[in-house]
């Protein structure tokens, strides 16, 4: 069985309520003060908190995506983001032709509710391993191209890209799993409320368990760099994406939400969309950053300050969304930046942000699946559609 599969954690609840029984039946028979009844209730005893104990791992595990495989718990760091080879050097790389690979890691055998069908009818949701030239990162990740890549009609078409990031310390397949961003996707292309579009679903975390936030850490993982140029540049070497920012967006909730407003931000000539649900705008110094990922470097923690960007430098010319809720703590947060981008939008219109609020709800997957399917439609709204997508006839 699968670590984060269902089936391990029935297993562990039909294990952990066999052995309270079997304590409960046992118990009046071991009553008697001699070392053999004692160590018998302390085996009992032991049993059923172990079970215990296993389910609350794996529920917390689930829960919270630390470990994606049995090889992942058993060989910390051996299927963790590493960096290949000699490609730690800037420009050391594989082929461009290994840039991206089919992969069976990640737990997509798990996702049961994928639309059911061929390819050209519903799409396909795929496990890959993307390896970067610049910053010499690889990790798995999922991709979700639509029923139209593999129509022949639409052969020249060159899609839309939308990169998705999951929360720290989650992973890829929350995207899937909880979330069910494909499998939202999906039924809004299909009723025509989104475009065709190629998502592309990532973990931030690219150097467990450290936070990166996804910035370049001095001396340390180059993350900003594998999502703002490698991802990319794999992509368009693999696939039939377009090249105009204008068409690439990014997506994401807590962490990947940050992560997605600060990568178009900071790059408007990769990504010129964002949607970020329940994010920050300023890089966090707490347990899961190290405290300090700019190694006391001023300028670079103020480059991250979403805030103090728009105050100090020429205003981006992107599309962003702000996405949370009224009851969240970073409500206070989001209107403060929601206002200054405000002011900075009336001198440079180039900057075009919107925002959306429920009226309750918390730093949740209940409410970010209620924010997905608009979110989404925003993005799609703003994402251009490349010219040459018009079917052969």
């Amino acid at each position: 069985m699968e670590l984060t599969s269902d089936s391990l954690l029935n297993t562990l609840l039909a294990a952990g309520a066999l052995s309270l029984l079997v304590t409960l039946w046992l118990w009046p028979r071991l009553a008697r003060q001699r070392p053999l009844p004692m160590l018998g209730r302390i085996l009992l005893l032991t049993v059923t908190q172990a079970t215990v104990l296993a389910v609350l791992a794996v529920s917390v595990n689930n829960s919270f995506g630390f470990y994606t495989s049995w090889d992942g718990l058993l060989h910390p760091g051996g299927a963790a983001l590493t960096l290949t080879g000699s490609a730690h050097q800037k420009g050391a790389a594989p082929d461009t032709e290994a840039l991206v690979q089919p992969s069976t890691e990640g737990g997509l055998e798990t996702v049961t509710d994928l639309p059911k069908g061929p390819p050209e009818e519903v799409g396909k949701v795929e496990s890959i391993r993307v390896t970067g030239k610049e910053s010499g990162l690889s990790d798995q990740m999922f991709i979700y191209l639509p029923p139209e890549y593999y129509n022949p009609k639409y052969s020249r078409m060159h899609f839309p890209v939308l990169l998705a990031m999951s929360g720290f310390p989650g992973t890829a397949l929350h995207l899937l799993s909880e979330l069910h961003l494909p499998q939202t996707a999906w039924e809004l292309q299909r009723t025509g409320q989104m475009a065709p579009t190629i998502i592309v679903m990532a973990r931030p975390n690219v150097a467990d368990p450290r936070n990166t936030e996804c910035v370049d850490v001095p001396g340390g993982p180059q993350s900003e760099t594998w999502f703002a140029k490698d991802i990319p540049a794999a992509l368009r070497a693999t696939y039939r994406v377009s090249r105009s920012a204008a068409s690439w967006g990014t997506f994401g909730y807590s962490t990947g939400g940050s992560c997605s407003l600060r990568l178009t931000m900071r790059f408007p000539d990769v990504y010129g969309n964002a949607a970020g649900l329940h994010a920050d705008f300023a890089v966090p110094e707490d347990y899961s950053t190290g405290g300090n990922l700019f190694a006391g470097n001023r300028a670079l923690a103020d480059q991250s300050d979403l805030t103090w960007r728009l105050r100090n430098l020429p205003a981006p010319n992107v599309a962003l969304l702000l996405v949370s809720t009224r009851k969240e703590e970073d409500y206070t947060a989001t209107q403060a930046f929601l206002s200054v981008a405000e002011q900075t939008s009336a001198a440079h219109p180039e900057l075009r942000t919107d925002s959306l609020f429920l009226d309750d709800g918390g730093h949740n997957f209940d409410s970010w699946r209620r924010e997905l399917p608009a979110s989404l439609q925003w993005l799609s709204d703003h994402m251009e559609t490349p010219q040459d997508r018009e079917p052969r006839q």
